[in-house]
């Protein structure tokens, strides 16, 4: 399980950090494919931080269906990995998640 970090979520917002994916592949053939050749690929991560969740027209607050500690996968972000004690992570929408795993 990945360390506390020091800072909250906010909104619905999901702070995950992101499973190794191995970099580039070398096939048995000797070919090397790059990490890059394959972006829409699902990425997975641990979720580390959830904020309290959105709030309605109403003000009431929406619970979120995520918690710490599960495995989640989602689409790579458009942004880059935000860099927090020399760890990378995903601050996500939860609506940019698209399943957790049980």
């Amino acid at each position: 399980m990945a360390k506390k970090l020091s800072l909250n979520s906010l909104g619905d917002r999901v702070v995950a950090k992101p499973a190794n994916t191995g970099g580039e592949k070398k096939l048995a053939s000797g070919i090397i494919i790059p990490e890059t050749v394959n972006k829409e690929k699902l990425l997975s991560g641990e979720v580390v931080a959830v904020g309290p969740g959105k709030k309605n027209d109403d003000g009431k607050r929406l619970p979120i269906d995520v918690k710490v500690g599960d495995t989640v996968f989602f689409k790579k972000p458009w942004d880059e990995p935000v860099k927090v004690q020399e760890e990378e992570y995903y601050v996500l929408a939860e609506s940019d998640i698209i399943f957790i795993q049980d």
